[in-house]
């Protein structure tokens, strides 16, 4: 079975996701999800007129979610044990919402 690399793979996927749900009150939770991976068709240009650059910067980002929830353990009394989390069910290349995506530049 040949592994796709980030270098690689041109487009936007669904792709299984790791992470650990941290919540004040409750011990940590591992959940395994799908979350959205890839890389995008970017680009910029110069123009003799302002803004004086043309782009157009898209970026792989969920298209389509489900939201569900987990248990954590171990939580304090009166700290509700519930963790809500997005889960990929598609993902498209298209510009950055800041509603469900960190849209930072560097």
């Amino acid at each position: 079975m040949a592994v796709t690399t980030l270098q690689s793979f041109r487009g936007c996927a669904v792709r299984d996701f790791a992470f650990v749900a941290n919540k004040p009150g409750c011990r940590s939770l591992r959940i395994n999800t799908e979350a959205c991976w890839g890389r995008c068709h970017t680009w910029e240009m110069p123009v003799p007129e302002p803004p004086y650059i043309k782009r157009h910067h898209s970026v792989c980002t969920y298209s389509r979610t489900r939201h569900l929830t987990a248990r954590l353990p171990g939580c304090r009394p009166g700290v509700s044990p519930i963790y809500h989390y997005p889960q990929a069910l598609q993902c498209d290349c298209t510009y950055c919402s800041s509603n469900h995506t960190e849209c930072e530049t560097f």
